[in-house]
């Protein structure tokens, strides 16, 4: 199985001294998803969690909502001409009597490490009927200083972003601020898809109770993979994207940008944040 860091001899120059020395790199390698045998997504991700990522991404998609829909996934053997494994190919199979969704050309996806999915058919395609509304009765509420002091607990977990410093991370916290899983990946998407993809071979789904905090930026994929777990509040370091926030106003999901520091934008549900009497109500 591939590894999650690899070792290149690079030229280091500092300060005009030269020399010659070993660096940890992030791996990077093609996953290619199957469903019930036949191609459905490939994905550029660090090895690792693979068959979590595989089942977030079909709970992103629709396809998957419980755990007892999922069959198994394997790695395929005989994934290349002479019939070694290279543990970059899982087939996922669903239960019986689950539906199958029409595997096209039009619907085939591929993502990258940098912007998730590409290629859909349009972005109504991309809006899926979430299997699990956002409905945190009563509603989840979270202080500004709790949202504060997430990143910092996001970054000390984080092992491999300390050998490498080219990894993404994407962390699910309790309401109240306790870490309850946190993956890496050289995609942002692809660590969410592992934590969804985890809670839901768990039964843990839907995530109705939860934080969701991702390093860099909020994209549309981002803000749709916290809808369809059943997300309530999305956090990122970073600025969102205009369709992540129309799609958080529109599925009632809290939207948080620019999380750094004391400092924050909510962009969307700003019912959830629970400003003392010094914060007063938003203008």
């Amino acid at each position: 199985m591939g590894r999650v860091t690899e070792r290149r001899r690079v030229l280091r120059i500092r300060d005009g001294a030269v020399g010659s020395r070993p660096d940890t790199l992030v791996a990077e390698e093609p996953l290619e998803i199957r469903l019930n045998g036949r191609p459905l997504a490939i994905t550029m991700r660090t090895p690792g969690d693979d068959f979590a990522l595989a089942a977030g991404f079909l709970v992103s998609e629709g396809v998957l909502g419980r755990a007892e829909e999922l069959a198994n996934i394997v790695y395929c053997a005989g994934a290349t001409t002479d019939g070694s494994n290279t543990y970059n190919v899982v087939d996922v199979r669903l239960a019986p009597g689950v539906a199958v969704p029409d595997i096209s050309l039009e619907r085939n996806l591929y993502t990258t490490s940098s912007c998730g999915l590409c290629g859909k058919a349009s972005l109504d395609a991309v809006r899926t009927t979430a299997r699990w509304p956002i409905a945190d009765t009563p509603p989840v509420r979270v202080a500004p200083d709790l949202l504060a002091a997430l990143p910092d607990r996001l970054r000390a977990a984080q092992r491999v972003f300390d050998r490498t410093g080219g990894l993404h991370a994407a962390g699910l916290f309790s309401a109240e601020g306790e870490l309850l899983d946190l993956r890496e990946d050289v995609g942002r998407h692809n660590a969410v898809d592992k934590l969804i993809g985890r809670a839901l071979r768990s039964g843990a789904l839907p995530l109705s109770r939860t934080l969701l905090l991702v390093s860099g930026r909020a994209s549309f994929e981002l803000a749709q993979k916290a809808v369809m777990a059943g997300i309530p509040v999305l956090a990122a370091v970073s600025a969102p994207s205009s369709l992540a926030v129309d799609l958080a106003a529109e599925t009632g999901l809290t939207l948080v940008g620019f999380l750094r520091g004391s400092s924050m934008n909510v962009y969307a549900g700003e019912q959830r944040i629970a400003l003392g009497p010094r914060g007063g109500r938003p203008e």
